[in-house]
């Protein structure tokens, strides 16, 4: 099902959604950025904005149109809607000389992620496989996944980290969404809505709309070609498993480490990132506690601690330990490749250390020795 909507038909997808008891979340600006947050209205989608991108560099700056979604990626990903920065697992509590424990109720607020990339909607797939794909679910994440829906939106403006056309997740989505968008600016600016599931049919039969016609599917499919053609520096996957796991002793990775600050950006920015670690906190009297689950990074020195101590100290180990998860090892565990393209761990590292042209320096090195 295809349709055409103005640009005021985006209200009527938040008031639709709400009417429905869906609580909204979309992209809006905030402290300086295009963030994640609940919405009441259309008017707070981030009109007429653009975000500039480069190695360890972010900022807006205004566009010379009303584009309702004229800009790549901002800092956060949709995981934190997910798989939420901090869980309470259980809660302890001492009563009648033993102890009451109390499971944590799994969230069940039903959230519409409006605005959501391809090479998001990408990662949303891969973090199913790893939490949800397995014998063993985690509850919290699936109950969440369960109570979302997703109105993606197709890109048109990549930034200069983006290289989702390299990675097959973009720049147009092709499934994994209810209702996708794609924002058409050729002098007449609207949106061709296409249908995912029978959920994303019914919200848009409610909607103000058009009939598709040739030309729009033409426009929409422009869009997104100009983009792939857009896109700047690749990475050339098709022998990047191999490539990484012949040079584990990579002199680059030393190299690397000398830039990095271990400051952990580059893992909470993914959207495939899923480092979790579990703390216990009791109150002052030891009438109470309760189990959390939080962030952690591979990047902290504290995550590889074992019985025997830390199996990985170093942060060339770390780096090395990270790029070849995410590009290669994460086939062999999921099979499914950990890195969607959408530059983030590349705009949002303070030293700008860039996972492409890392894979480039191990693949020159290793093509001068063949």
């Amino acid at each position: 099902m295809r349709a055409v909507l103005a640009p005021e038909a985006l209200e009527a997808i938040v008031e639709v959604l709400r009417r429905r008891d869906w609580r909204v979340v979309a992209p809006t600006v905030r402290d300086k950025a295009i963030v994640y947050g609940e919405i009441a209205s259309a008017a707070e989608l981030p009109v007429g904005w653009k975000d500039v991108q480069a190695p360890g560099s972010y900022r807006l700056e205004r566009r010379g149109d009303e584009a309702r979604f004229g800009y790549a990626v901002g800092p956060q990903s949709w995981k934190r809607e997910l798989l939420a920065p901090s869980v309470r697992l259980l809660q302890i509590e001492r009563a009648n000389g033993s102890f009451k424990v109390a499971k944590k109720a799994a969230e069940t607020a039903r959230t519409a992620f409006f605005g959501v990339r391809p090479c998001e909607v990408a990662a949303i797939k891969i973090q199913d496989r790893v939490l949800i794909g397995g014998p063993y679910a985690d509850e919290d994440y699936l109950e969440r996944r369960k109570n979302s829906f997703i109105i993606a939106v197709n890109c048109g403006e990549p930034a200069e980290n983006c290289f989702c056309a390299s990675m097959g997740t973009g720049p147009k989505a092709e499934d994994g969404y209810d209702l996708v968008l794609t924002e058409i600016l050729d002098g007449s600016h609207r949106f061709l809505a296409e249908a995912g599931t029978d959920e994303g049919a019914e919200l848009l039969a409610e909607l103000p709309q058009q009939p598709a016609e040739e030309a729009d599917t033409a426009a929409a499919e422009k869009v997104t070609d100009t983009a792939r053609e857009r896109m700047g520096i690749t990475l050339d996957r098709s022998d990047v498993h191999e490539l990484l796991l012949a040079n584990l002793e990579h002199e680059r990775y030393d190299d690397v480490a000398k830039r990095c600050l271990a400051c952990t950006n580059c893992t909470l920015a993914c959207p495939t990132c899923f480092c979790t670690t579990v703390d216990d906190a009791n109150d002052l009297s030891g009438g109470a506690g309760e189990r959390i689950r939080e962030w952690d990074s591979c990047f902290t020195a504290q995550y590889s601690e074992m019985h025997g101590g830390g199996t990985r100290r170093s942060l060339q180990s770390r780096y090395r330990q990270w790029l070849i998860h995410k590009l290669a090892t994460w086939n062999d565990q999921f099979d499914t490749q950990g890195c969607v393209g959408c530059g983030r761990c590349i705009t949002w590292c303070p030293v700008g250390i860039d996972i492409r042209e890392e894979v480039v320096a191990i693949r020159v090195t290793q093509e001068a020795k063949s």
